[in-house]
């Protein structure tokens, strides 16, 4: 068993851990990011990214809007939606397509080809490295013809929690 983890573990989405940790690691990369490229964290979209921060899950789109409108932000869909693309655009959240949803992202800034597990029981997510998976995916596009230009990878299972209570 591991004794410490890095904010960016994969297994902490679905472990007991510091979240306030975790999630404020990630909250002041992004910031960080923002000032250096010149992109507007505004109000909307710092909360809008915190909110993605909360837990590690998945968000649809209205979930988020629903906490925007709370935090007096308006109740307006285009509100979410514009603030979720921004987050996607900057790489500071994913697009979990299966879950049509948003997650975001533990590694902002880093180059990387992330893989989703997600629990089907309870909607937790975890974003783990995928190099080899998007290596092999290429290399079998090549050989085809084909070049990949985006590509989503996302497992249906169970966390380590739900499978022990499903056992």
């Amino acid at each position: 068993m591991r004794t410490e983890q890095k904010p960016s573990d994969p297994a902490l989405a679905f472990a007991a851990h510091d979240h306030a940790h975790c999630s404020g690691d990630v909250l002041a990369r992004a910031e960080e990011l923002s000032a250096e490229t010149g992109a507007r964290l505004t109000p909307v979209r710092r909360r809008t990214l915190e909110i993605l921060l909360e837990s590690h899950r998945a968000l649809g789109a209205y979930e988020v809007l629903e906490k925007l409108a709370e935090a007096g932000f308006g109740n307006q869909p285009p509100v979410a939606y514009r603030a979720l693309d921004f987050l996607v655009d900057q790489g500071f959240a994913h697009r979990i397509r299966r879950l049509n949803a948003f997650a975001a992202c533990m590694h902002p800034g880093e180059a990387h080809s992330p893989a989703f597990f997600i629990c089907r029981t309870c909607d937790a997510v975890a974003e783990a490295p995928a190099e080899a998976v998007r290596g092999a995916m290429v290399a079998a596009a090549a050989r085809i013809g084909f070049s990949v230009e985006r590509m989503n990878v996302e497992a249906l299972g169970l966390c380590p929690t739900c499978a022990e209570a499903a056992a």
